[in-house]
């Protein structure tokens, strides 16, 4: 894939993101795309709190097998069990085996967590696909060290 269309793809996904600004917080408006044959198959953004992530959701409207299929998530998948079950796991077992990601969850629990995951499953992983636009998408939402302060 030129990475003109890379792009393309990628900002389909910050634009699914802007989907879940009004009900996400406290998690990051993340956005997923998923690309089969050059096509969007299937999207998802960030739900409300215990809701599926952006992740998850387009796992949930994948039609069909995902050998074939390219995920594009503006954020890393999430590593870790919260509210919801592991987005970096669930992308394994579903075997999404080529992610390209905005950027790295700055967030304790990930900071690369999520990335690990998906190699050692045998995923091919590019991560900074139009990083400086996803970080001033999801700037605002992101964990900081000062809200470890807060609480």
């Amino acid at each position: 894939m030129e990475s003109s269309e890379l792009e393309r793809f990628m900002r389909l996904a910050i634009i699914e993101g802007r989907k879940a600004i009004a009900h996400c917080r406290p998690n990051p408006p993340v956005g997923c795309v998923l690309v089969r044959n050059g096509q969007v198959v299937a999207s998802g953004h960030t739900n409300a709190p215990g809701q599926p992530h952006a992740e998850a959701m387009a796992l949930q409207n994948l039609p069909g097998p995902t050998a074939d299929v390219i995920a594009f998530v503006t954020l890393e998948p999430c590593s870790f069990q919260g509210r919801t079950p592991s987005c970096a796991q669930a992308l394994v077992k579903r075997g999404i085996r080529t992610l390209y990601v905005g950027m790295i969850d700055p967030h304790p629990k990930n900071r690369g967590a999520g990335i690990d995951i998906l190699k050692h499953a045998g995923a091919e992983v590019v991560v900074g696909l139009l990083e400086d636009e996803v970080r001033k998408e999801l700037e605002a939402y992101l964990w900081r060290p000062e809200d470890e302060e807060s609480h």
